[in-house]
């Protein structure tokens, strides 16, 4: 009977935990602030730092690569510009141009002109 209690309220707390991080995930989004006004947190600049920018850095020099093998093609499609932005540039401002632990969400970009 003590095996089956541990078993239930092991799971139990684990999902308030992820519950109540829910929570604040959602404060956290409702307010808005500018890049100047956020103050990442120890756990974000850790994960910044050790995931997410060398990632960034892998996927700015794929991009960088896929940009030049396919620029002959760009050329002729006359969108040069458009798919170095998308390739290149957007990746390598991703990578170096935020503060650590500041991860942008691109789920709420507005539209592109």
């Amino acid at each position: 009977m003590m095996i089956f209690r541990q078993l239930i309220t092991i799971p139990g707390l684990v999902l308030l935990v992820m519950f109540a991080s829910q929570v604040q995930a959602a404060r956290i989004i409702d307010e808005p602030q500018s890049n100047a006004q956020y103050r990442p947190n120890a756990e974000q600049m850790i994960l910044d730092g050790l995931i997410y920018r060398p990632l960034s850095l892998a996927g700015t020099a794929i991009g960088t690569g896929i940009f030049i093998v396919t620029l002959p093609f760009s050329l002729l499609g006359g969108n040069v510009d458009e798919a170095g932005k998308r390739l290149v540039i957007d990746p390598a401002r991703v990578t170096f141009g935020s503060c650590l632990g500041c991860i942008t969400d691109y789920t709420h970009s507005p539209p592109e002109k």
